[in-house]
């Protein structure tokens, strides 16, 4: 295990939840990577978002996702929640964490944040994020943007979220669906201040001859 391995494997769990926005790719590489970078995870899959699993990845249940990532691993590192049980541990300020990664993060479950109405886990979880000071990053992957939507994504900023939307970036030159996944995965990791080496960085790019 690597210095970077061990302190993140010592760090308060960080909050996954997913929703049902297009984008499973993105929960998808991002939860391996936790796992692999060994960061203890609590993760809270919507009864939407398992249907995005289903559609996208082709992953219908937390057994199958468990599979996908690796059982051994994912049995060390990963407790799952049930989106229904709004009193298991995130929902709770007592329950320490190092924040929470809603990815992707739908228009509804953004309304819901910010207006703190609570009526699931990962909502409740959320707003425990925001009334706790705590990092909440909100990864949507919608468009257009309504003025409706535009209205609680600032409301949610000025309560303390940080949004990362799922639009990645090309000055790496990528080469395939996995790269434009990993440009945000990426991100998302260093928001939330974990060392890792997913994608490029600017600069990154080799030179002619190398």
């Amino acid at each position: 295990m690597t210095a970077s391995h061990t302190a993140n494997a010592s760090r308060h769990p960080v909050v996954l939840a997913i929703t049902g926005a297009s984008g499973a790719p993105y929960a998808v590489r991002l939860l391996e990577t936790l796992v692999d970078l060994e960061v203890p995870t609590w993760l809270i899959v919507s009864s939407h978002g398992w249907r995005l699993l289903q559609t996208e990845s082709g992953i219908a249940n937390l057994e199958a996702l468990r599979e996908h990532v690796g059982a051994m691993a994912f049995d060390r590192h990963v407790t799952g929640f049930d989106d229904g049980d709004r009193g298991a541990r995130p929902a709770s300020g007592s329950a320490r964490s190092s924040g929470m990664v809603v990815c992707p993060c739908s228009m509804g479950t953004v309304s819901a944040i910010a207006h703190g109405t609570s009526r699931s886990l990962v909502e409740r979880a959320a707003d425990v994020a925001l009334k706790e000071r705590r990092r909440l990053l909100l990864v949507p992957r919608e468009t257009p943007l309504s003025l409706v939507h535009l209205e609680n994504l600032t409301a949610v900023t000025r309560a303390g979220a940080t949004i990362i939307p799922a639009a990645p970036g090309f000055y790496h030159e990528p080469s395939g669906i996995a790269d434009l996944v990993d440009f945000i995965v990426a991100r998302i990791l260093d928001h939330l201040e974990l060392e890792h080496q997913v994608g490029k960085r600017w600069g990154d790019r080799a030179e002619p001859g190398e």
